[in-house]
């Protein structure tokens, strides 16, 4: 995702449109929960400041795979996300050096680690509830919606009797 900057830095062109989408591949999705990141649209554009420092503006959306957190089933989890900051915080921020802004700059680490932090802890696929054993020996899985029955009260029928 390198982009040419040098006619922004000449101030020849205001702005560069950002128009792309991108697939990640199975080497990239290694260390992270992702099974699948494909057709990932990323719209935007760079921009030269009222300070003359080069920003980022751009929305980000797709859909990433994940394992369901209960049957390991892959689930498919939508996200978009808007991205906005001067070029040289978002790079601190990711402790990214960005050495030249002269000609180039490659905004794949700002996209990358955004998506990164959009990983949600858990998700759940939709009847992952029904696969699940439900009941076994000596012990059985309730809900809250299930009314719960206080041994004291047992106890107590069995006193009063």
């Amino acid at each position: 995702m390198n982009f040419d900057i040098t006619r922004l830095n000449n101030n020849i062109e205001k702005s560069i449109q950002i128009d792309l989408t991108y697939s990640f591949d199975k080497d990239k999705l290694t260390g992270t929960d992702l099974i699948k990141l494909d057709d990932v649209k990323i719209e935007g554009e760079l921009y030269k400041n009222s300070l003359g420092n080069i920003e980022l503006s751009v929305d980000v959306m797709g859909i990433m795979v994940l394992p369901c957190a209960i049957t390991l089933k892959p689930v498919d989890y939508p996200f978009n996300i808007n991205i906005e900051g001067e070029l040289l915080e978002l790079f601190e921020e990711f402790d990214e050096k960005q050495i030249n802004f002269k000609n180039t700059i490659d905004i794949f680490p700002i996209i990358w680690e955004n998506i990164l932090l959009e990983i949600p802890m858990r998700v759940v696929s939709d009847g992952a509830y029904s696969d699940v054993k439900k009941s076994g020996d000596g012990w059985s899985f309730q809900t809250s919606e299930e009314k719960k029955v206080s041994p004291l009260s047992e106890l107590m029928e069995y006193l009063d009797e």
